[in-house]
């Protein structure tokens, strides 16, 4: 018999469309830069969700234009650090997920995982409320069932990412389109003063409700979850892993971050300064709901319209921006804990996580709150971005792990900067708030006892992962399936009974059991086809055809398991299939002449088959012989 030992495995970021889309081969400059184009506009929605508009609603109309500059200094740090994400991910082939949990122990990167996914929470509660606002105010649907009819929208990510992730690219370029245009005629209807406009882009800070205003648009702009989105679809794009084709990809990509990050400020800025123009001008000072904004719009501005063009961009901001939200969430989960499940499951429970707290909230203290709770979870994805920038410019200015591709010592510099400006103004706002507390409460012992060794833990873990790279240094590696590490053993049996057996592999701790079994059947003198099936969004549409990187490794892997059996004097045969496992498995194996097919399983049922997805159970009637199913 034959021992299979264990391997490790480590997935692609965002498997199903690595390297799907192909840059190769273009004829012009033009054509080459239009096919990276794409990831940035995925990310740019993330900046100008219903969260931002709560924050410039609120900036705008407390303030004017007075926070203008905050929203500039904001769009250049955001074009800094998702420029920063995308060269982790086109040099390294890493997502940041993936980087942190190669670079901290496992206890710092669990903490690191809660606290994004904290952030991709508050990011997706800010998206649900906008687009059952959205939904009410157009239709007049109750916001409670208007934030059920969101759930709805998962299916269509499961959609779009089925097609391919250019179709979800243009899905998403359409509704910025939308909203970039309701915002142009906004505009032209509010006919804000373009000597104020100017004047706003000074910076000034009126008083310390303006800083919390601050803070809550700088996490609604620069948001923790893109930077994890960002480092894992810059490697949809399929180039050559030269030094010439990495220096194309991280320019084209830039061109693209800029296009599609001053389309964002655009709209936000817009938003404010629509706030700006009508209700800061007109004495309003305290709109701050989105409700209440489309309310008074018609009067304001005098045309049906406008609240019109308003609902409309809302819904297209809140229906682009949760699709990147649960992308991103999916990203997090399988690079920090490399725990990959059902994708419709994973984003299910993206949104359920949103949804019970909105939910929660809106019944006990009704839907005036909804423009407060909007701004607060901006505020906490402010109070993220801290654990998500620095581990990011150390692994970009790494010099080992980013293979001679580090950041310049300016733009290291620049990083740095903005990493303080951002931390501080969470320092500052955390100090404050807490101090309040303490000052304004009836038990300050349990504030004493709960909140602050919190807060303290969590300013330890800063600086932790601030000084941790350097004093010591890990190499970023890249583990894969490594068949030549497997123990081979035969042992004789004289029991043979089947001669031309398929055995199913999918490069996992379960192939052991299944290949033990097979040889076991066979033996020496049967013939083996070793059958594996490419399971990408390109192989369901290009099928054979494809040519990305998955492809290329299972290829290579499969001429592993063929060299290390036929060496020991095995029959053995690869066939590659490309699709659904449960429909090409079954199409192989009735062209063959087989005798009979072994399968190993992971050994979960019920629950963790929902989670994780079962083949066997679709497949085992399609086929007209004996199915061995072998329990790993």
């Amino acid at each position: 018999m034959y021992i299979w030992s264990n391997y490790l495995d480590m997935s692609k970021s965002l498997e199903e469309v690595n390297e799907s889309v192909a840059t190769q081969n273009k004829k012009t400059g033009f054509r080459k830069l239009l096919a990276f184009f794409g990831p940035a506009y995925l990310i740019s929605v993330g900046y100008m969700d219903p969260g931002n508009w709560a924050t410039d609603i609120a900036g705008g109309s407390q303030f004017g234009y007075a926070l203008l500059w905050v929203l500039l200094m904001s769009n250049l740090m955001a074009l800094l650090l998702q420029s920063l994400s995308a060269r982790l991910g086109i040099v390294t082939q890493r997502d940041l997920a993936q980087a942190s949990r190669e670079t901290y122990s496992p206890f710092v990167n669990y903490i690191l995982y809660f606290l994004a996914e904290i952030a991709i929470a508050a990011c997706d509660l800010a998206e649900v409320l906008g687009m059952a606002i959205g939904i009410n105010l157009l239709f007049g649907i109750p916001l409670i069932q208007g934030v059920f009819i969101t759930v709805l929208d998962t299916f269509l990510l499961l959609f779009l990412i089925n097609k391919g992730i250019r179709k979800m690219e243009a899905f998403i370029i359409v509704l910025v389109v939308i909203i970039g245009v309701s915002f142009l005629c906004e505009m032209f209807l509010a006919q804000p003063e373009l000597g104020k406009v100017i004047y706003g882009l000074i910076p000034s800070m009126p008083n310390s409700a303006a800083l919390y205003i601050a803070i809550g648009i700088i996490g609604a702009t620069v948001m923790p979850h893109n930077l994890y989105l960002h480092s894992s679809l810059v490697q949809t794009r399929k180039f050559e892993r030269t030094s010439k084709g990495i220096k194309q990809a991280l320019k084209y990509n830039f061109i693209d971050s800029t296009i599609a990050l001053n389309l964002a400020f655009f709209v936000n800025a817009a938003i404010l300064i629509l706030a700006a123009a009508t209700f800061y001008k007109n004495g309003m000072y305290e709109v701050a709901e989105i409700q209440d904004a489309y309310r008074f719009l018609e009067p304001l501005l005098g045309n049906k319209y406008a609240p019109i063009l308003f609902a409309v961009a809302l819904i297209a901001a809140g229906q682009s921006s949760t699709i990147t939200g649960t992308l991103a969430g999916q990203i997090i989960m399988e690079g920090y804990l490399n725990l990959r499940i059902q994708p419709w499951v994973r984003r299910i429970i993206t949104r359920l996580i949103a949804i019970v707290p909105a939910v929660i909230v809106i019944t006990i203290f009704g839907e005036g709150v909804t423009g407060k709770l909007l701004i607060l979870s901006q505020v906490i994805l402010s109070l993220q971005l801290g654990f998500a920038i620095i581990p990011l410019i150390h692994f970009v200015s790494d010099k080992s792990k980013m293979k001679g591709f580090h950041i310049s010592r300016t733009t290291k510099i620049v990083s740095w900067l903005v990493a303080i400006i951002i931390v501080s103004l969470n320092v500052k706002l955390v100090f404050d708030e807490i101090n309040d507390w303490l000052t304004t409460s009836e038990n300050t012992i349990l504030l004493w006892f709960t909140v602050v060794p919190i807060a303290i833990g969590f300013l330890l873990l800063l600086l932790y992962i601030v000084f941790k790279p350097f004093i010591s240094k890990t190499q970023l590696t890249v583990e894969n399936h490594s068949p030549h590490n497997l123990k081979l053993q035969f042992s004789k049996n004289d029991n043979y009974t089947r001669k031309n057996i398929a055995v199913a592999v999918d490069f996992s701790s379960a192939d052991e059991s299944a290949l033990n079994n097979a040889f076991q059947l066979g033996g020496a003198d049967a013939k083996y086809t070793l059958i594996h099936v490419v399971e990408t969004v390109g192989a369901m549409v290009y099928g054979e055809n494809i040519d990305d990187h998955e492809t290329l490794i299972d290829e290579k892997l499969l001429e592993e398991y063929k060299e290390i059996l036929s060496q020991k004097g095995i029959n053995v045969a690869i066939k590659l299939g490309f699709g659904k496992p449960n429909s090409v498995i079954p199409a192989i194996i009735n062209e063959g002449n087989f005798d009979v097919l072994v399968m190993g399983t992971h050994g979960h049922t019920g629950f963790k088959d929902l989670l994780f997805g079962t083949t066997v159970d679709k497949l085992r009637h399609k086929i007209g012989i004996p199915l061995l199913i072998v329990k790993n």
